[in-house]
């Protein structure tokens, strides 16, 4: 049997390699020990996305655990993670479990566990799974699905109906509709397909890869700019007030304005703080991950309000959550949770709340990044991905390890490590990180223009090649 380890936001494995029946079983069957070290009756909610057999390693996932006793609460068709992640708090579930890679590649697949507060599961909790895998019995066996179903250890949900409720509720659906936005939204083949144009209907949506297509044309469905040249051209072709994206769980956001620029999460985060602060006198702490701008401590010192740098994964964002007062959470990769809503990233949502913004603000999508800049900028991000080997990422990151003095004949005024390696430089900085989920390099870099933000990225390349 292949190691299984959980990385960053989960467990992921190529399909058919690593990724198969027998160790989604393994994976749910330790999940379910776990589970019931701590707990009498133990249920959890469990959904899949739109990823290949994703309902039917759903379903083994499901008999695995309702055999060893946990009840199952199994979503009726593809669902988003944050559907899933509300309903385990909203039904006091102990755990959820999603059946998605999120934003990997096709060949991907996945299994990510949420705590009993409806977010991602802690790293102690994903700690403790992982022993339970080592003390598995090889003996156990799966009972036939009919006869949970029968027990009532198997119950099915129409989970995605419940979510599309929710933001609803959440979200002012008839401020943005009474507006007559039109918008694009692309749902990269994933989870989320369908749901903006119910809620704000059919002819204010233009619709993009909303078709079930599990191999995804050979696409990552992350929402990052280099993947989205569709979207960023629909929108000002067909005179849009905005285009949206979501990954193949719909829990990260991707946003393009009426110009067709794309807006990052850097500035997303930015905006909803600004939003919430400024426009519904909100307040409470910025959490914010490593890789993630210096914008926002600026605005957390203009507006009084603390701001906290965690590790990268949104796992660490999560139990702050649910623990503290955050008025917004989120990391560079378009994960993003706001004060009101769920301890979850929640792409739907962000990007919804993103439109109501235009519509209660009175001002473009530009105009409001525009006055971002005015305030608190001019900030500019960049990156890029490198993938490599193992054996040549740990030879890179030993170098950092040793000290950098300058790159790219930039001295570096100092280095931080809370996750990675950043090297600060006049003016900016650049930063190094390996991928917890893919044989991948990042290389991060934020400076006051964005041509010299991508010669950082350049610069780190180099360093790395070098």
């Amino acid at each position: 049997m292949a190691q299984i380890s959980f990385g960053t936001d989960g467990w992921r494995a190529i399909i058919a390699e690593d990724y198969t029946f027998a160790n989604v079983e393994r994976v749910s069957l330790a999940t379910a020990q776990w589970l019931k070290r701590s707990h009498d009756a133990p249920s959890v909610v469990l959904g899949y996305d739109t990823r290949f057999m994703g309902a039917e390693f759903a379903l083994r996932s499901a008999r695995a655990l309702a055999s060893a006793g946990v009840r199952v609460v199994l979503s009726d068709s593809h669902v988003t993670t944050p559907a899933v992640s509300w309903a385990v708090a909203e039904g006091g579930h102990q755990a959820g479990v999603v059946i998605t890679a999120s934003h990997n590649p096709p060949a991907y697949n996945g299994f990510k566990l949420k705590a009993h507060y409806g977010g991602p599961a802690p790293p102690e909790a994903i700690a403790e799974v992982e022993g339970e895998l080592t003390r598995l019995d090889d003996g156990f066996v799966c009972r036939p699905s009919d006869e949970l179903e029968r027990e009532g250890l198997i119950q099915y949900i129409g989970l995605r109906a419940d979510y599309v409720d929710l933001l609803r509720r959440r979200v002012d659906i008839e401020a943005i509709r009474g507006a007559q936005l039109r918008v694009a939204f692309d749902a990269m083949y994933g989870a989320g397909q369908g749901i903006v144009t119910e809620l704000l209907g059919r002819a204010r949506v233009v619709e993009l890869r909303h078709d079930l297509n599990p191999g995804m044309y050979g696409h990552a469905p992350e929402p990052i700019e280099r993947n989205l040249e569709e979207l960023g051209r629909v929108v000002p072709e067909q005179d849009l007030a905005a285009g949206l994206a979501t990954d193949g769980d719909a829990d990260r956001i991707g946003l393009y304005d009426e110009q067709g620029r794309f807006v990052d999460s850097h500035k997303v985060l930015a905006l909803l703080v600004k939003y919430l602060h400024r426009e519904r006198g909100l307040r409470g702490e910025i959490v914010k991950t490593f890789s993630t701008t210096d914008m926002l401590d600026r605005m957390g010192e203009a507006y009084g309000l603390p701001v906290l740098t965690t590790p990268i994964g949104f796992k660490h964002i999560a139990p702050r959550m649910v623990e503290g007062d955050v008025l917004v959470g989120g990391e560079e990769s378009g994960g993003i949770a706001v004060k009101g809503h769920i301890p979850e990233r929640d792409g739907l949502y962000i990007g919804l709340t993103a439109l109501e913004m235009i519509v209660k603000r009175e001002r473009p999508l530009s105009g409001l990044v525009r006055e971002l800049q005015d305030e608190f900028g001019p900030l500019f991000q960049s990156r890029t991905d490198l993938r490599t080997t193992e054996e040549k990422k740990r030879a890179f990151l030993n170098r950092l390890a040793a000290g950098v003095a300058e790159i790219g004949g930039r001295a570096v005024e100092y280095t931080e490590n809370t996750d990675g390696t950043k090297l600060r430089v006049a003016g900016g900085w650049v930063m190094f990180r390996a991928s917890g989920t893919e044989p991948v390099l990042r290389v991060y870099s934020e400076a006051t223009t964005k041509a010299d933000a991508d010669a950082l990225v350049r610069d780190g390349v180099s360093l790395v090649d070098g």
